[in-house]
């Protein structure tokens, strides 16, 4: 019985410690940015660092300021973004394309979409104007 017990114990340990993103509850989680509710499914952000702290964001600009500052040190197993042609579906931020466009109005002004890749930001371009972007030179704009 105490070796099922430390089993069961070693085994949650493990299981806490789950390097994951982690699901947004819309309407409920706020942005580690800047406080704001997460409720738009279109353009939340998340980082998991490599220990597996998930941090959650309302707009791919709040995440693209702390992974800037805040978080310029620390090794990141998850950058992610949502596709915003898949409300709620992240993508890798660093394969995802970035679309500026005044035609989208993303929660903190920026007016920034992200895509599941570049050439469907190109493609969303031709229906709503403005400037894409790849992961760099996002940052770089933001900077």
């Amino acid at each position: 019985m105490k070796q099922l017990l430390t089993f069961s114990l070693i085994f949650l340990l493990f299981a806490a410690c789950e390097v994951a993103p982690q699901k947004i509850a819309y309407g409920t989680d706020a942005c580690h940015f800047c406080d704001m509710t997460i409720v738009d499914s279109k353009f939340a952000a998340q980082l998991v660092t490599s220990k597996g702290k998930a941090y959650k964001y309302d707009a791919i600009e709040c995440m693209i300021h702390s992974y800037q500052d805040e978080f310029k040190d620390t090794e990141m197993a998850y950058k992610l973004v949502v596709d915003f042609e898949n409300p709620g579906t992240f993508v890798n931020a660093e394969d995802a394309g970035y679309l500026i466009s005044e035609k989208i109005k993303s929660p903190m002004g920026k007016n920034l979409s992200a895509y599941q890749n570049q050439e469907k930001a190109e493609k969303a371009k031709e229906n709503f104007t403005g400037n894409t972007y790849s992961w760099t030179a996002i940052k770089e704009h933001l900077h």
